[in-house]
């Protein structure tokens, strides 16, 4: 009887067609993130902002937060607000990550980085300009269907992903690890659960407090989103070592030039592929009890591994 329950539930998999999942959700968050930050004065902010916001990508975070939300029972136009957000505050992360003082990288998404473009004066108060605007889209764009109790949560939920409990720490910790090769597995997990994997949770999250997901479903959305956001990074890390510059989208070989610890580097290669299957796996059991529902949130997971850029 497992078996042919397992048999069954590789049936409905296979059936799931993620390319055609993808492509429908992206053009609808491109949408949504175009009409969020129309152009004012003044120019050059707004311009900047969205020179980074609008650059493609896999809008990966948007499209889980949407996912999460309909598989708890929510509405895309429920969530959108929140997943828009999200994206928001990963652009931000990125042109700020990419600055002279942090990672100093010349091209983001195929293109130059945004301080190559505007200055670095600028790039700073594009970043700030998205993270002030994420909360404020949250807060004014959400639909009023949606409780105000479950908003605040939202925000809450956000800025804790942001601040020095969550990406901001990560990075701090992985500025001063650069250049120090005894740096240990459990320092490298802090480093990437909270700089990575934070941020991945809270768009998943999210979009299941905007449905109304009871403590558990929050629970299984936690250990999903935790899981996935290692085995993302640890791909990233593959990827550093193994893509190209053409591939990636940006300087390809940094993290040795940089001389930082990495999985690969502990783990050697072939094992950090498994590991990070593994930990993709354990995120797609998290969601078995939602059935079908769970369709694309599973179908994301396994996409991580196996993406080449």
């Amino acid at each position: 009887m497992v078996a042919a329950d397992n048999l069954q539930t590789m049936k409905e998999k296979a059936t799931f067609n993620l390319e055609a999942y993808l492509q429908e959700r992206q053009k609808l968050c491109e949408t949504a993130l175009d009409q969020a930050i129309p152009m004012m004065y003044p120019e050059k902010i707004y311009e900047s902002m969205r020179y980074s916001l609008l650059a493609g990508g896999k809008r990966l975070r948007p499209i889980l937060c949407l996912a999460a939300c309909e598989m708890i029972g929510g509405t895309i136009s429920m969530a959108m607000p929140t997943a828009c957000a999200m994206e928001m505050v990963h652009t931000m992360s990125l042109i700020h990550d990419d600055l002279p003082a942090m990672d100093n990288d010349d091209y983001r998404r195929g293109r130059l980085t945004n301080h190559k473009v505007y200055g670095e004066d600028i790039a700073i108060l594009a970043g700030d300009g998205l993270l002030a605007y994420a909360f404020e889209f949250i807060a004014t764009q959400t639909p009023e269907t949606v409780s105000r109790e479950r908003v605040l949560q939202v925000i809450a939920r956000l800025g804790k992903a942001l601040g020095a409990a969550g990406l901001v720490g990560g990075q701090v910790v992985d500025l001063d690890c650069e250049g120090k090769s005894d740096i240990s597995l459990e320092t490298l997990n802090f480093i990437h659960n909270h700089k990575t994997a934070a941020l991945l949770e809270a768009s998943v999250v999210c979009g299941g407090i905007v449905a109304g997901g009871s403590s558990e479903d929050i629970q299984r959305l936690s250990s999903y989103s935790q899981n996935i956001g290692l085995a993302f990074q640890i791909i990233d890390d593959i990827l550093d070592i193994t893509a190209t510059q053409e591939q990636l989208g940006k300087t390809a070989g940094k993290d040795l030039i940089a001389k930082k610890v990495t999985y690969p580097s502990l783990w050697g290669l072939e094992e950090s592929r498994l590991k990070a299957q593994q930990l993709v796996e354990a995120a797609c059991q998290e969601l078995e009890t939602f059935g079908k529902l769970a369709q694309p949130l599973q179908a994301l997971a396994y996409f991580i591994t196996s993406r080449n850029h």
